[in-house]
């Protein structure tokens, strides 16, 4: 069974040179994957997520470090959880599945949990590929606990590894997400509902990807099965939650993202991101990628903080928000929006241009009449 094509080997040796000597590559997980999908401009992120740099530390050493990720008491928290759902051979977890997803199959009795364990992320990628084919043929219930799924990413291999998937009798795949967060009276906070079906489409487009690989080709859920604990208790509940948007937003922004090579080949030779590298020459490095700031970077990428100096020192108006960046038009920068506004620089048949002299005049004669008013008064 062939995998999906991997990096040449020269692209291989060009981004550990990126990395630098010696340090080990930061795995692209379905999080970094979700944010790269959401912000697919930002060559500087792709680049460094597909040569596997990691960048808390890379902010560190820039002197910006990220200020968001989870705690050691969370992360400790969320491994019980999930060591409790999946305890028994995973009864819990697939009397859920079949509770939420699959009333109509039979309830899931002495369901069977292949081996995954393999060495290196392509040998449990191949095992992974096996296991989900021997299960869709069995016509029953198959648990696979922390499979690893392969998702071809602007022209290199991400290595997946959703909490689990479980293999329906009907030879159909469910994901499973697994979170630390409550739900309270059969619902829990919408921005977390929301990041999770993000990561969560992911690993729905690597199990199509593998999928389509098999004949014939089994069928992925479009409904996901998340599992959180109930209230305020360690009892598990679940809720089926449809990706089917997300997985169409992620698919489209992750084609648009630039191939990683393209990005390698325009940077100047000798470009290493090594956080051991002196402030200045790995400040330089950074700034030869180029970068689109958002400020929704603040809550998924650690390069957020540096990123957002830089913007704001060049006046550059993607720092007021995606929306206002798209309102303004050929206007890239703070001075150019200011100008156009007084009517020194601009189109005046660019909408743009006319909507800001338009409430740059309603300005001027709403603190004119204030300024008369308060003559008056006195």
């Amino acid at each position: 069974m062939p995998l999906p094509r991997t990096r040449e080997k020269k692209l291989r040796q060009r981004l550990a040179e990126l990395r630098g000597p010696e340090v080990p590559a930061k795995a692209l997980d379905a999080r970094a994957l979700a944010a790269l999908a959401a912000n697919p401009g930002c060559r500087r992120r792709a680049l460094l997520d597909g040569a596997g740099v990691n960048k808390a530390a890379l902010a560190g050493a820039l002197g910006s470090p990220a200020a968001f990720g989870q705690s050691q008491f969370a992360l400790t928290r969320g491994n019980a959880f999930e060591a409790r759902v999946k305890a028994d051979g995973g009864a819990e977890l697939l009397r859920l599945v079949h509770e939420k997803l699959d009333r109509r199959a039979e309830p899931p009795s002495d369901a069977e949990l292949p081996e995954l364990t393999a060495i290196g992320p392509e040998g449990r990628t191949a095992r992974t590929t096996h296991a989900l084919r021997d299960a869709t043929a069995t016509g029953g219930w198959t648990l696979l606990d922390h499979p690893m799924l392969a998702l071809d990413v602007a022209g290199s291999p991400a290595f997946l590894e959703p909490d689990a998937v479980v293999v329906h009798p009907d030879g159909s795949w469910t994901v499973v997400e697994i979170k630390s967060f409550p739900m309270l009276d059969g619902s829990a906070d919408p921005a977390k509902v929301g990041a999770a079906a993000r990561q969560a489409a992911v690993y729905v487009l690597a199990l199509e990807e593998l999928a389509a690989r098999l004949d014939p080709a089994p069928a992925v859920r479009h409904h996901v099965l998340l599992v959180c604990p109930k209230d305020f208790s360690n009892l598990a509940t679940a809720s089926a939650v449809d990706i089917r948007k997300q997985r169409a937003v992620t698919a489209r922004q992750l084609a648009r993202l630039t191939r990683v090579q393209d990005i390698a080949d325009a940077l100047p030779e000798g470009t290493c991101f090594s956080p051991d590298l002196p402030a200045a020459e790995l400040t330089a490095a950074v700034e030869s990628v180029p970068a689109t700031y958002a400020p929704e970077c603040l809550s998924a990428c650690e390069l957020a903080f540096h990123c957002r100096d830089r913007s704001r020192a060049d006046g550059a108006v993607t720092s007021l928000g995606r929306s206002a960046r798209a309102e303004l038009g050929g206007l890239t920068t703070v001075e150019d929006v200011l100008a156009a506004a007084r009517g020194e620089a601009g189109d005046p048949a660019d909408p743009a241009v006319a909507a800001l002299r338009r409430a740059a005049e309603l300005r001027a004669e709403a603190l004119g009449g204030a300024v008369e008013g308060g003559a008056t008064c006195r």
